[in-house]
């Protein structure tokens, strides 16, 4: 195999160890050199040393049919180190597990993770299930990762710009694709199907952990939205179920489990408890009156819809409150909080109120100071600073 500088040298040997005699053969392996650095793998092609010259397998009646094999050897070596070449390094030691992915297609990648999400499904909530189920068959319709050969550099920077087409921002790129992606791709190496992950050297952008600090109605803005008169039932229905989040801080999830039996009067206040379907953590939420005029219009029963038509519904509800900004079930948990914390509301209460699991994670997603609680809370200190 002829070679650019700094390339590896590719070629067989035979008898490596010495152990050929007139009557015992030997195998035929590849070695490969690079950086001072030999390896070798087996082509599991034994001859003896009268079949053996000059790298090529003499003297034998399939001969013209082994050559062919080590040559598609050499072939798809050559491939591998030019893939390689792409993605900007060589790397010896995966050269080889490549090869054995190359040469069993059978093996499929795909067939994998449906297996192995069976096991990463289990006992997760619905919610988690279905981001798994959407990730597969995003898998599958894509195409370009099929197998464990595809697993690649320049396989998942290929993903990342298709994605990028899409005009998905980083954290959701992340999130809901190269973050599954990664996950099977870990389940692989621990059983020996992947020697390298591809994310180990491609740095892929996870995007701002403070995303969601955007996502809400201002104080203006919510009053705007719950006085605005909707132009139909259907609107005025999905109206009312984001006011209701706004003032529970409920995720879309929970909601769909609200159920009014589980209110309790606490000194002479209503309370709802309950349990966070995705974290299994306890919250609790002290209801408004807003929250339990909602609750009585509709004799304790929210008209819930799915989570697309309900997504789908709020662009209009906010284009008929003149409102815009593209607001989903997201923002009225976002909105929530953050009309607590600019209330005066501690953060541990807010947090409590969530059903997070920290502090640091309300403090991640929804502490978002606005600007006239920034200028009431200095200025109520200014005597004191000058």
């Amino acid at each position: 195999m002829k070679t650019s500088v700094d390339s590896p040298i590719v070629g067989f040997v035979w008898n490596r160890y010495n152990e050929a005699s007139d009557e015992k053969d030997a195998v035929i392996e590849i070695r490969i050199y690079y950086r001072r650095k030999t390896k070798y793998h087996s082509t599991r092609i034994r001859v003896f040393e009268k079949e053996w010259k000059h790298g090529r397998v003499v003297n034998r009646v399939d001969s013209m049919i082994i050559n062919k094999q080590l040559d598609q050897y050499l072939v798809d070596i050559r491939e591998i180190i030019y893939e390689m070449y792409k993605d900007g390094y060589i790397d010896i030691d995966a050269i080889f597990p490549r090869l054995e992915a190359k040469r069993k297609p059978n093996v499929s990648f795909l067939d994998f993770c449906e297996e192995r999400m069976k096991i990463r499904k289990y006992g997760k909530a619905k919610d988690s299930q279905e981001r798994y189920n959407r990730f597969f068959r995003f898998l599958k319709e894509y195409g370009k990762i099929k197998t464990f050969y595809d697993m690649t550099d320049s396989k998942v920077m290929e993903l990342d710009r298709f994605l990028k087409k899409k005009n998905m921002k980083a954290k959701s790129r992340w999130n809901n694709y190269h973050r599954f992606l990664n996950s099977f791709i870990l389940d692989a190496q621990k059983e020996g199907l992947i020697k390298v992950n591809p994310y180990d050297r491609v740095k892929i952008e996870k995007g701002d952990d403070y995303d969601g600090i955007e996502k809400y109605l201002t104080p203006e803005e919510f009053q705007q939205l719950r006085g605005a008169t909707m132009p139909d039932t259907r609107l005025e229905r999905v109206r009312d179920i984001f006011v209701f989040q706004v003032f529970t801080c409920l995720s879309y999830h929970d909601l769909k489990s609200f159920d009014s039996k589980k209110i309790k009067e606490v000194d002479d206040n209503k309370v709802y408890f309950g349990r966070r379907g995705k974290t299994k953590i306890e919250y609790t939420i002290p209801l408004l009156s807003p929250s339990i005029e909602i609750l009585e219009k509709y004799n304790g029963k929210l008209p819930l819809i799915s989570n697309v038509k309900y997504n789908e519904y709020l662009k209009e509800v906010a284009a008929a409150a003149g409102i815009n900004k593209p607001i989903t079930t997201h923002w009225a948990r976002h909105t929530g909080a953050t009309l607590l914390l600019n209330s005066g509301v501690k953060i541990e209460i807010v947090s409590k109120i969530c059903g997070h699991s920290s502090i640091k994670m309300t403090e991640k997603i929804y502490a978002k100071m606005l600007p006239k609680t920034v200028l009431s809370e200095v200025t109520k200190i200014e005597g004191r600073l000058v």
